[in-house]
């Protein structure tokens, strides 16, 4: 048994199903710390992250206290900060979660081998998905390109491990005194915006740390499942299980809600309705498929996946993306997401989508415009999903099939918010207008907007694009590399 280990806590931020926190636990001593990464190579946290950031490690500290633990943070290159640390306090264990784009995973190969070369015992483990990107190969072992295939070939691998209890004590070590002055109080990172101070709507919607995800995860359970193959599509309605968050700041695993979903599923197996079980877990798969795409594929955030978009014509117009970002676009269900993301740091699914498409397709802005975006602004925005959904949409990404798929948000806003309510929830200035006029209120009468108090162009935008050219215009975008 190691005398003093240290765990590293990253993407990890939970004590629960934690394999790396509890394989430092068995030591006599266990050093808990936190790096606000600023080592070469790493994209800094957005706004909305760093938020989150701050809340997770205020609640981590707490329950890490609870056992008798402690949480010390640091600041800087993990690179220099964590073999100094080691060597100073005479760790003999060292212990991590695994990350997988490229920076994250040169870094961990870099410090094992420093590390493990001073003889300290190093342990790295999965703490954040069902299936490592290697796991799932097709049948010469090759990466997986086509979600289906992907998904289908992890659900052969059978039911993941069952979750590990949290460890039932920590003892924290006295750390020397020449390593205090590089902690830092949670305070001292400055984390949270202060002037202006935009992150009221993230405080009323969120509860950060492992027992919000946890609470989340019961409520889902007892809610929205049941409904959810068809009702995840509704942002008029809680109809998600909005466990995002949670699950890119690991306050959660995805084993955790695996096996959570057990009852639930063999109940609804019983009564012949497995369907939204199953659908919610192929949403864990597309969460599973995006870091596969991301490991195999380093430059997923920057560089586009299928070639061919390398010669797009894409448009620089940085009037329609803050019209975009601001949520003044003209078209009610893409001002809607757009405002829903400012004011709570989330967006519905179906309407990133939308929104996503009229950014890269009506208006022919390059994704990785949307994409920096939302890593910006989203509290769940992570290197895989962002980037790869971001793809996928613009046509650009894996399995983006048929790459020239548009998305009317006419089309969209009827059907999947028929009454009119999420629009009227986030543009309060169209919440008059009948359900048949307020997806396209440009083309609502005179008396309809009089009534409604709606001046198109004064009180509410008109479109930034009249969407039949738009999509015409994209069509012809898309032609250009169609044979490339």
């Amino acid at each position: 048994m190691a005398k003093r280990a240290l765990h590293w806590f990253r993407d990890d931020l939970r004590l629960s199903d934690n394999q790396a926190l509890r394989c430092a636990a068995d030591a006599e001593t266990t050093c808990c710390i936190y790096i606000l990464d600023e080592g070469e190579g790493r994209r800094p946290l957005g706004g909305a992250s760093r938020w989150w950031l701050s809340r997770s490690l205020e609640a981590l500290s707490t329950a890490l206290a609870q056992k008798g633990g402690r949480l010390d943070i640091l600041r800087g290159d993990p690179a220099i900060l964590l073999p100094a640390l080691a060597k100073a306090a005479a760790i003999e264990r060292v212990t991590w979660n695994r990350r997988y784009d490229s920076a994250s995973v040169a870094l961990d190969k870099q410090l094992k081998e420093e590390l493990s070369g001073t003889g300290i015992e190093v342990r790295s483990s999965n703490g954040s998905l069902l299936n490592e990107p290697w796991r799932v190969t097709t049948r010469t072992g090759q990466p997986m390109k086509v979600f289906t295939p992907y998904w289908r070939a992890a659900r052969e691998r059978g039911e993941p491990d069952a979750p590990v209890p949290a460890p039932s004590r920590l003892q924290a070590p006295v750390l020397p005194p020449s390593f205090g002055a590089t902690l830092h109080r949670l305070a001292a990172l400055a984390l949270e915006p202060t002037e202006p101070d935009w992150a009221g709507g993230l405080r009323e919607t969120w509860t950060p740390g492992e027992s919000g995800a946890r609470e989340r995860l019961d409520d889902f359970l007892d809610g929205a499942l049941s409904g959810y193959a068809l009702g995840r599509d509704r942002p008029d309605r809680a109809s998600t299980s909005r466990l995002s968050p949670h699950l890119r700041f690991g306050e959660i695993s995805p084993r955790q809600i695996w096996h959570a979903l057990g009852t639930a599923r063999e109940t609804a197996r019983a009564a012949g309705s497995a369907a939204d079980s199953e659908k919610f877990l192929s949403e864990l798969g597309w969460r599973e498929f995006s870091y596969h795409l991301l490991f195999h594929n380093p430059g997923l955030g920057v560089r586009n996946y299928d070639e061919r978009f390398d010669l797009f014509p894409w448009r620089l117009d940085a009037e329609a993306q803050h019209r975009w970002q601001s949520g003044q676009t003209g078209v009610p269900i893409v001002d809607a997401g757009m405002r829903e993301l400012w004011a709570t740091g989330w967006m519905h699914n179906r309407v990133r989508m939308v929104a996503a498409s009229f950014l890269t397709k009506h208006l022919l802005q390059d994704w990785r415009t949307g994409e920096a975006w939302f890593w910006d602004t989203l509290v769940d925005a992570d290197p895989a999903n962002n980037a790869a959904s971001w793809q996928w949409v613009a046509g650009s990404g894996a399995d983006a099939a048929p790459y020239f798929r548009i998305f009317n948000p006419v089309t969209q806003g009827e059907t999947h918010d028929p009454r009119g309510d999420y629009i009227r929830r986030w543009v309060p200035e169209l919440a008059k207008l009948p359900a048949k006029d307020i997806h396209q209120p440009w083309k609502a009468s005179a008396s309809a907007l009089g009534e409604a108090g709606i001046r198109i162009g004064e009180t509410y935008p008109a479109p930034i694009v009249d969407l039949a050219f738009g999509r015409q215009r994209a069509l012809a975008a898309f032609e250009t590399i169609r044979n490339t």
